[in-house]
């Protein structure tokens, strides 16, 4: 079977381009007058072949906060679900989305409902997405919760944005200095090396490390050892994302010193909060609410605290009191939710406790660069230095070498 693009005109007058699957031209056609289709053009487009690039290709935040709010617009003026997915399918310039928003518009006209049509694409509409999606069809206000989700997603971006700001700097620093350190161990030290070697003569500690680091990074050594950091690095960062590597790694982060696990702390309780609150206030039933922020909120230590709580909410507790027996959620968080539940303005109260803790991020976030600029100048300074110390320690003894 060959894949067919077409051109048809439908019985409303609107065109219509999309693929279809057929044996040859004149099969497509008469399937395409079948559907009451007119045909204006068929195009075959060849036997579907994979893309060896589809795994790599990924949905922007930024493009799906922007059909999230185009899509609520249409949904808002009353145009049809289909017609506004066909739409905005069209329309969207990233090819993964398109792909993506084609497959949830057929499965919405074979009779899906558009949050079972969202579920089957995971990577791109998560769990938070589709479970306000189906709380607003539910609830008849799909197009509030759209925004309401829009919001979430540019709150979120704009959180991640602040975190990728402060941790950019210190990686780009660290990633230069070694470059520098290996420039100069590769290619200077061992000019000096030489030279040294001539002169003869018992040389200094450091110039000996420094030389000897030299040795192994010019010989075949050398290759294992840089492809053995990449490597090292890769598996790390696939075993973070891993059930066990989070449960590792996400305790030990809360608690690095110098602010910074203060700072993803207070990321953490804003996306939470944030989450939780989006979610009630869009109609998701609470202990379903407390499942999906659980799961989204960033931080294994977070989620395992919100799981732990949602049992001890089932059996009739406020949601306040089981947060309180867990150390991540500060006293005032609490309290405001209890606030909250005591007025009945608990989404608001959430809302406000995120709103709180997104400045405490910026604030921290500025002062963490004032304290890593400074750090990482000593640290590159500290390495390269260290090297051309290393390097001209000899020379206080070169006429004692040479006699």
């Amino acid at each position: 079977m060959a894949v067919f693009a077409y051109k048809a005109r439908d019985k409303n007058g609107e065109i219509l381009q999309d693929k279809i699957e057929g044996s040859d031209t004149a099969a497509v056609a008469m399937t395409l007058r079948q559907q009451g289709l007119l045909v204006i053009a068929i195009k075959e487009q060849g036997v579907g072949q994979k893309d060896i690039l589809e795994p790599f290709k990924k949905v922007k935040l930024g493009d799906l906060v922007v059909f999230t709010r185009q899509f609520a617009t249409m949904v808002n003026a009353g145009l049809p679900i289909v017609r506004s997915l066909y739409v905005l399918t069209e329309q969207t310039t990233n090819k993964k989305l398109k792909d993506v928003l084609d497959d949830v518009r057929k499965r919405v006209e074979s009779g899906l409902a558009l949050s079972e049509a969202l579920e089957k694409h995971p990577k791109v509409f998560n769990k938070l997405y589709t479970e306000m999606v189906r709380a607003g069809e539910i609830g008849g206000i799909l197009d509030e919760v759209l925004l309401r989700i829009a919001g979430q997603l540019e709150k979120d971006q704009d959180l991640r944005r602040k975190v990728k700001s402060a941790m950019a700097y210190p990686t780009v620093v660290l990633v230069l200095a070694i470059l520098a350190a290996s420039f100069m161990l590769i290619f200077i030290v061992p000019i000096f090396a030489r030279m040294f070697e001539d002169l003869g003569g018992d040389l200094p500690l450091p110039t000996v490390v420094a030389m000897t680091l030299s040795d192994i990074l010019t010989s075949i050594f050398g290759v294992f050892l840089y492809a053995g950091m990449i490597g090292g690095v890769i598996f790390f960062l696939r075993w973070r994302k891993t059930e066990n590597g989070r449960k590792a790694v996400d305790p030990v982060m809360l608690k690095i010193p110098a602010r910074i696990g203060d700072t993803l702390q207070k990321v953490a309780l804003a996306r939470f909060a944030r989450t939780l609150g989006t979610l009630i206030a869009a109609g998701v039933p609470i202990l379903q609410a407390l499942e999906v922020t659980a799961t989204s909120s960033g931080n294994w230590v977070i989620e395992k605290a919100v799981l732990k709580s949602r049992e001890a909410i089932r059996e009739g507790l406020p949601i306040y009191q089981p947060l309180e027996d867990e150390p991540v959620f500060p006293p005032m968080v609490t309290r405001m939710i209890a606030v909250g539940e005591e007025t009945g303005d608990i989404d608001g109260m959430l809302t406000k406790i995120a709103d709180f803790y997104e400045s405490e991020v910026d604030a921290s976030v500025k002062a963490l660069t004032s304290i890593i600029e400074p750090l990482m100048i000593v640290v590159i300074g500290g390495i390269v230095g260290g090297i051309i110390i290393a390097m001209y320690l000899p020379m206080f003894r070169i006429f004692e070498l040479i006699e």
